[in-house]
């Protein structure tokens, strides 16, 4: 059996050969997509970082990241994992089924500052 199938001989799709992600190339574009999700990234913050486990067209995601202090915690956390799902879907087309959020650290902001000093 040859790979020349219908008219003009052109290759079959599924005898061209395939396309793969590497983990770390995965890792990157969730770790920007969570950046991009952060609504006010502390300015003394590190960028988040991701590690990712890639099996077949499915990527497990975690992500560790760094917030401001006070904000809503949960809903950052919850707009961060529908983002790199998303991004992720979008740009390595790998089903996203799990994506973690850690946050490591809380950097108070301006305005958190100035109500603490209110408080004294």
């Amino acid at each position: 059996m040859t790979a020349l199938s219908g008219a003009g001989g052109r290759v079959a799709a599924g005898e061209r050969g395939e396309t793969r992600i590497a983990d770390r190339v995965v890792a990157k574009i969730a770790a920007q997509a969570a950046k991009e999700a952060i609504d006010e990234p502390p300015e003394q913050g590190a960028s988040p970082r991701a590690t990712v486990t890639v099996h077949r067209d499915t990527a497990r995601v975690r992500v560790s990241l760094e917030l401001g202090y006070p904000s809503d915690i949960g809903r950052q956390c919850g707009g961060v994992r529908r983002h790199v799902a998303e991004r992720v879907r979008a740009l390595a087309g790998m089903e996203v089924p799990e994506v973690a959020v850690q946050v490591e650290r809380l950097h108070p902001t301006g305005a958190g500052i100035a109500a603490q000093g209110r408080i004294r």
